[in-house]
């Protein structure tokens, strides 16, 4: 398929510069894979499409103090660090601007030099391989001298920081909210939970790769960036006793999605740890999930193509086209849809 297949209109107006508050009032765009057809609601309204014995599966990661500036050891110029993925021993695979000036051997210092990175490797994708030195918890030196790393479109800093958390965030590890999840209100999940709606956590640690532009007009060239996921013991066994009843599995998000489709392996649902890179565009047959909730993605994004994927691309466009008209709100902080 081509990249072109994948574009629409969007007025820079609608991309959403703040949250909705509170996170349930956000709207709620439903769209009917069988018929294509659409309603418009609010997302505290969920709970009317939901039915007793329909699992919601959502990803509990949180977002971390990911974005550093420091400054070049001797020459003093300034450079901003995101890190990506932890890979152990104190080295973190990192986006660095400008990357051009931090070679191999280059050391970064952040604060008053009680965090310091070095460079140590180059990916083939242009990520620095970081190690950094620092006493105490890498963690805490990174509440004091990080910040959340909102996306590029998102022009204001936030008034709360905790608002680019879902309520039920409790991993630290990510790069970026999984946006899906944003909507959720503990009022919200209590409605589920009394209806008889089964929550399933699961986790995978969102990096920005997951954001990386598509560069080829033959999508089927893209390679995803590989992040960390987990599915604890537990939530496999739940997963694939709904699976064996026939339930429906609805996904909070992408991210959910594809841990999902990636732990699938020879029939079911298995547990452990892993990453995965896994491209889920049009053609893609889903092996869990039947309904998903998501928020409006970029054009030309991967997130776009699985969302495609899903509910067909055509239902997709004019379900965006519909979205556009109604003045709905798009992107992280934007409003949702409700496929199924």
């Amino acid at each position: 398929m081509r990249l072109s297949d994948f574009d629409y209109y969007l007025p820079p107006e609608l991309i959403a510069q703040e949250p909705v508050e509170p996170r349930d009032q956000s709207r709620l765009l439903v769209l009917h894979r069988d018929t294509g057809c659409l309603e418009h609601h609010k997302f505290i309204d969920l709970v009317k499409f939901l039915k007793p014995g329909d699992v919601l599966v959502s990803n509990n990661t949180k977002v971390i103090p990911a974005r550093l500036f420091g400054l070049k050891e001797n020459t003093g110029a300034n450079i901003e660090v995101v890190l990506l993925k932890r890979l152990g021993n104190r080295r973190w695979e990192c986006l660095v601007k400008p990357g051009k000036r931090i070679k191999v051997g280059t050391k970064i210092i952040f604060g008053q030099g009680e965090l310091v990175a070095e460079a140590i490797d180059v990916t083939s994708t242009g990520e620095r391989i970081l190690e950094f030195s620092y006493e105490g918890v890498f963690e805490e030196v990174l509440e004091r001298l990080g910040k959340i790393p909102l996306p590029p479109y998102i022009t204001r800093e936030l008034a709360e920081p905790g608002r680019y958390q879902t309520v039920y965030a409790r991993n630290p590890g990510s790069a970026a909210a999984p946006t899906a999840g944003l909507h959720f209100t503990d009022r919200l999940l209590k409605q589920l939970e009394d209806k008889g709606i089964q929550w399933i956590e699961i986790l995978l640690h969102v990096g920005l790769g997951t954001f990386r532009p598509v560069k080829s007009e033959d999508i089927t060239r893209h390679k995803m960036h590989e992040e960390y996921f987990e599915i604890p013991e537990k939530s496999a066994e739940e997963l694939n006793k709904a699976l064996e009843a026939g339930q429906r599995i609805i996904s909070v998000g992408t991210t959910s999605t594809r841990a999902l489709e990636s732990a699938f392996q020879a029939g079911k649902i298995k547990a452990g740890a892993g990453t995965t890179g896994i491209f889920i565009y049009p053609g893609y047959e889903f092996k869990v999930i039947s309904g998903l909730i998501t928020n409006f993605h970029l054009p030309k994004s991967t997130l776009l193509m699985l969302v495609s994927a899903l509910a067909g691309r055509e239902n997709i466009l004019k379900a965006y086209q519909e979205a556009v008209k109604e003045r709905y709100r798009f992107f992280s902080f934007g409003d949702a849809m409700l496929i199924i």
